[in-house]
């Protein structure tokens, strides 16, 4: 896959790769916690609706950084909208 890549553009996908694993520790801190009233609805669904919105980009581009990027950051950032609803009020609902 990386041989017919320009340099950068195979870091560029690396980074797609690497970047959306940081939604990871994010989940294990509320999961830890067992409280995520920190984080704000509005936040949390703007950002995940925006994410939304993108994703049919994301799936009909013919660029690999972005389609990679797109599919992973939506469905690692849908986790953090997952955990962040299940402890909103500092516990389990």
């Amino acid at each position: 896959m990386f041989n017919h890549m320009q340099p950068f553009e195979a870091l560029a996908l690396v980074a797609s790769i690497i970047m959306p694993l940081f939604n990871i520790p994010l989940v294990a801190k509320i999961a830890r916690r067992k409280s995520a009233g920190d984080l704000s609805l509005s936040w949390l669904f703007g950002i995940w609706g925006c994410m939304f919105l993108m994703l049919p980009w994301a799936f009909s581009t013919k660029d690999v950084v972005l389609r990679v990027f797109g599919i992973m950051n939506f469905l690692l950032f849908s986790s953090v909208v997952v955990v962040g609803l299940k402890y909103r009020h500092g516990k389990s609902v």
